[in-house]
C-alpha cells in the first residue's frame, strides 16, 4: 500500500529521492493524523460501517504518514531491495516463529545479510539485538495469554518458547515492573477495565 501511494502521490509525498537508512523514532502526530485515528478507533462500535471506511481511513493515515519526517523509512520498507524491506523478512521469520530458537547466520540468510551487516542493521531498526526482540514477544503474548486466558504461569512460559518458569519470571518483572500473576490480576478487576473521560486531546497528548 505504501508503494501505491508513493507511485500514485509523488509531489504530495516528497518524490522518490533516497537518503541513508533510518530507524523508526517517535514523533509528533499532526492534527490531521489524530483526526484520522479517531475516526478509525470510532469505527470499533460501528462495525457495519468499518468494513467500507476503515480501508479509506488506513489509507489515509499512511498517506499522512508519507508526508511526514519518516517518509524515508517507510519509503526503504516499500522498496524490494531496500535494507529496511529484507530486515522485514528476518522480523517476519521471528513473529512467526517466536517460540524455537534461531541462530543468527539463518537469520542474515533470510535477509541476505553477511552476520555483521544484519546484526547492525537489526539494531538500527528495532533498537534491539534479534534475541531480545524474540524476547519481547514471548513476553508480550505471555501477558496477554495471563490476561484473556488465564492459566498457570508456568505452563504459559513453557508454550511462548521459555525453557525455565524461574528466568521467566524475571524478565517478566523486568519488562513488566511486576510478577506475572499480579500483573495479570490487576487487568482482570472492573476498576482497571472501566473506561475513563478524558478528552481525547488530552489523552493523545498531540503525540504518535
Amino acid at each position: 500500500m505504501i508503494a501505491t501511494l508513493l507511485d500514485e502521490n509523488s509531489d504530495a509525498t516528497g518524490g522518490h529521492e533516497r537518503k541513508s537508512m533510518s530507524c523508526f523514532s517517535a514523533v509528533t502526530a499532526p492534527a490531521e493524523m489524530i483526526d484520522a485515528w479517531l475516526r478509525m478507533m470510532r469505527l470499533i462500535d460501528r462495525p457495519g460501517e468499518a468494513a467500507v471506511l476503515a480501508p479509506m481511513i488506513e489509507r489515509e493515515i499512511l498517506f499522512r504518514a508519507m508526508q511526514g519526517p519518516l517518509r524515508e523509512v517507510l519509503y526503504d520498507i516499500a522498496c524490494p531491495d531496500g535494507r529496511l524491506s529484507q530486515i522485514r523478512r528476518a522480523i517476519q521469520w521471528i513473529r512467526e516463529h517466536y517460540t524455537q530458537p534461531f541462530r543468527i547466520d539463518s537469520l542474515a540468510a533470510i535477509a541476505d545479510m553477511s552476520v555483521a551487516a544484519f546484526y547492525r542493521h537489526f539494531k538500527t531498526v528495532t533498537n534491539m539485538t534479534p534475541i531480545q526482540y524474540q524476547k519481547r514477544l514471548r513476553l508480550l503474548r505471555a501477558r496477554w495469554m495471563l490476561i484473556f486466558d488465564p492459566g498457570d504461569a508456568a505452563t504459559i512460559a513453557f508454550s511462548v518458547g521459555y525453557e525455565s518458569a524461574s528466568q521467566f519470571s524475571r524478565e517478566y518483572v523486568r519488562l513488566f515492573g511486576m510478577p506475572p500473576a499480579r500483573d495479570a490480576a490487576r487487568f482482570r478487576q472492573p476498576s482497571a477495565l472501566a473506561p475513563v473521560k478524558i478528552g481525547a486531546m488530552d489523552a493523545l497528548g498531540y503525540n504518535s
